[in-house]
């Protein structure tokens, strides 16, 4: 079987980013079924080495997407056309379909955050992905979702029957484990002077919510007269200007820590030696951050909004993310209740079983089973 893969990361996607998952799913697919073939289609050079297995080739096809416009005419006439001289059973895609292909489409559908947060969101990609999008779901043969909660999104928004959507979670990666005690003293040592920390992982911007998150942290040290810290990590780098110009006049900025552009392996080690994952984001389509401070044994304060109940069950604080006197008391609570800190780690732990990496990626390979039938 030969398999392409959309290997296209849009502007603004890096190494971690959702752009990279199939990609990284399909590299390990590629060692466990070594005579199938994988073709990675991508724009432009990547930014990252693409898999190197024997049974792996990259197809690089202008011209450099930088626009919705050069994205539809790349799926509408390059992707068909490679997937014609390349003999592909099978195309894979994140969120998008080659309309004019008649080969068999698999899509895989992260969020529909464009339905839902608009602000963070250019609006010529806002009026492109609620154009095409049901065009796209239309023309994949297997639908693929990141979580139950997007499933019910898609069925909504676009009148699709559930029985015609698969569910794959997005697993975890194995970086993401338990640290031991000298560990998480090194990890405070390098970053927090060796205070403990509470940390947030993600795209560090207002459009995260991550203004309440600061007025919570600052309630939480009135009252409880800490040295605790605040870690904002992500493997992204800040590009809101408006909110480091906020921060720079934050009362408490000199305990809020900023790690931009993280490799995956620094985000594991500071998930593992946090005090608490403190995530109230208000949207997302499967909760990453919270998977992989749960297989960390980190306890987790994160909304009880969208697919972050679904996610975490019972292994998670949950606050209402429009509250910061909310997410104030829960880090409170967490704080003063050692036991309590302990309980949802270890439900954790136990919780993160089920979104395993292997487990992603054997679901991925029967889906695309399925996508050739």
């Amino acid at each position: 079987m030969t398999i392409a893969v959309n290997a296209c990361i849009l502007p603004g996607q890096l190494p971690g980013s959702d752009g990279y998952f199939l990609i990284n799913c399909c590299a390990a697919l590629a060692k466990q079924f070594p005579r199938h073939h994988f073709i990675f289609i991508t724009d432009t050079e990547p930014s990252i080495p693409f898999p190197a297995e024997k049974n792996c080739s990259t197809v690089i096809s202008g011209p450099q997407i930088k626009n919705p416009l050069l994205l539809q005419y790349w799926l509408s006439y390059k992707i068909p056309a490679i997937l014609r001289k390349q003999q592909v059973d099978v195309f894979l895609s994140m969120g998008v379909a080659a309309m004019r292909s008649k080969i068999p489409q698999c899509v895989f559908i992260n969020d529909l955050c464009f339905l839902q947060q608009q602000n963070g969101i250019a609006k010529t990609w806002l009026r492109f992905y609620k154009k095409n999008t049901p065009q796209y779901l239309s023309k994949a043969k297997t639908i693929a979702a990141a979580s139950a909660f997007v499933k019910n999104e898609i069925t909504d928004a676009f009148k699709i029957s559930d029985d015609e959507i698969d569910l794959l979670h997005k697993g975890v990666s194995t970086l993401f484990a338990p640290a031991g005690w000298q560990q998480k003293e090194n990890i405070k040592a390098q970053y927090t002077s060796g205070k403990e920390y509470f940390l947030y992982s993600g795209t560090i911007d207002s459009q995260h919510n991550l203004i309440n998150l600061l007025k919570a942290f600052s309630f939480f040290k009135k009252r409880q007269k800490s040295n605790m810290q605040l870690v904002l990590a992500s493997a992204y780098p800040i590009t809101d200007a408006a909110f480091t110009k906020s921060l720079s006049s934050y009362k408490y900025k000199d305990e809020v820590k900023l790690m931009e552009r993280c490799s995956i392996e620094t985000l594991a080690n500071v998930t593992a030696s946090t005090y608490a994952l403190v995530y109230p984001v208000l949207y997302e389509g499967f909760c990453a951050a919270a998977a992989e401070a749960m297989q960390c044994g980190t306890p987790v304060i994160t909304s009880n909004t969208s697919s972050m109940p679904e996610i975490c069950g019972d292994a998670a604080l949950y606050a209402n993310p429009a509250d910061f006197n909310d997410i104030a008391d829960k880090m409170m609570l967490i704080f003063k209740d050692e036991d309590k800190k302990n309980e949802l780690a270890a439900k954790g732990l136990l919780r993160a079983t089920a979104f395993s990496r292997e487990k992603t990626i054997d679901g991925l390979w029967q889906l695309l089973v399925n996508t050739t039938k």
